[in-house]
């Protein structure tokens, strides 16, 4: 259990000050083809699972003691991006609940803030998201980048998230994501045929 965790690593570290929820479930689908199930199952995934987890170390340890909260989230909800209706709204909502939390739990010397990522390459979300098709087919051009992202721009945009060096940083999302969001692909007919043609299967 998160409970669990949390009592081992105090045992073993005797502190925690940072706390990432990183939690994903996510793959590409119409609205139309998402059952039920599977809509809840990526709500109780991410938007759940950050909710529990930072309920538990705040009631263990960030409520006498302080910390850092970074959530992992999207900008998948900024434009309805197509195929992406269950991530979206999960990371909406997760979205929301860091400035919530910042503001419930900033007098406890406790920031929350949200990282939100584009596609990085080498992860499990750019494989299961097309990422080597948009590669091959060029669509990383649109990206005003001209490029994705890699694991450790990444790291060091959450380092600085959870470091001193945002210490009067709290309740808002950091976009890493190279300006994908405002250029990438959003014709869902387009993306679609991209769904049927068997691309939510690399």
């Amino acid at each position: 259990t998160i409970a669990a965790a949390v009592d081992e690593a105090l045992r073993e570290f005797n502190r925690i000050d940072i706390l990432i929820n990183g939690a994903a479930g996510n793959f590409l689908c119409p609205a139309s083809a998402l059952s039920f199930n599977a809509f809840k199952t990526v709500i109780d995934i991410d938007t759940i699972g950050t909710f529990n987890t930072s309920k538990v170390l705040f009631e263990k340890y960030f409520r006498d003691h302080g910390g850092v909260i970074v959530n992992i989230t999207a900008t998948l909800s900024y434009r309805g991006q197509a195929l992406q209706v269950h991530a979206g709204t999960a990371k909406a909502a997760i979205d929301a609940m860091t400035r919530h939390l910042a503001v419930e739990w900033g007098p406890n010397n406790i920031r929350v803030n949200s990282l939100a990522p584009g596609p990085i390459t080498g992860t499990e979300g750019y494989r299961r998201l097309g990422g080597k098709f948009a590669e091959e087919a060029s669509l990383f051009d649109m990206i005003p980048l001209k490029r994705a992202g890699n694991k450790t721009e990444i790291a060091h945009s959450t380092l600085y998230l959870a470091s001193p060096l945002s210490s009067y940083v709290t309740g808002t999302t950091l976009v890493v994501d190279g300006g994908s969001w405002l250029t990438s692909a959003n014709n869902f007919p387009a993306l679609l045929d991209f769904w049927a043609a068997g691309a939510n299967k690399n």
